[in-house]
């Protein structure tokens, strides 16, 4: 059992495998906060404001695939773990690229009551990484919400003239010369 804190995001479509995944998860890990989604615009609202330490993918979703769910969350932060839980990986090949993209693993969705069984030695990866920073790792955390939650503001300003692009610009600069200089390396 993994006795602390960890906060999940799957991205899944399919109600029935979302609350055995969540029913698997229960077994393995005494305190996970769980959020989900099933699209990109979700999933990049999660990433800003819940900051998950792992994220479980489906590969096969409504409106796009989970290579960019993958795609998207590397861009944002390429040391969140993430790992397919499909039934589509059913080739070398593709499960082979899966990993090659970043992926920490997958794990086919016909072993889903096997879940716990599978997912706990990925999931006690994402904690050792954890408690080596934990406090730093908490305040960082807080800080890149933060920041995330800036960037989306100034994403959302109506940039109609020179100045105001240039204006945004020169703060996306300085937020990333005060995370550079203050050690955030995550």
């Amino acid at each position: 059992m993994i006795n602390r804190k960890l906060n999940i995001l799957l991205v899944e479509d399919n109600p029935s495998d979302i609350f055995l995944i969540k029913r698997q998860i229960n077994k393995i890990v005494s305190k996970p906060e769980i959020e989900v989604t099933d699209n990109l615009e979700g999933c990049k609202e999660l990433l800003v404001n819940f900051a998950p330490d792992v994220v479980l993918s489906d590969y096969n979703l409504p409106k796009c695939t989970g290579l960019d769910i993958l795609e998207m969350v590397k861009d944002h932060d390429s040391s969140i773990e993430f790992i397919f839980i499909t039934g589509t990986i059913n080739d070398e090949e593709l499960a082979a690229n899966t990993i090659l993209n970043g992926a920490s693993g997958y794990i086919l969705k016909k072993h889903i009551n096997n879940l716990g069984e599978k997912l706990e030695p990925l999931l006690k990866k994402v904690v050792i990484n954890m408690i080596s920073t934990d406090d730093l790792r908490e305040r960082i955390r807080n800080n890149k919400i933060t920041v995330n939650q800036i960037y989306d503001y100034l994403d959302k300003i109506n940039s109609d003239n020179a100045e105001q692009r240039d204006n945004i610009k020169n703060i996306k600069q300085a937020i990333n010369r005060f995370n550079l200089d203050n050690g955030d390396a995550e």
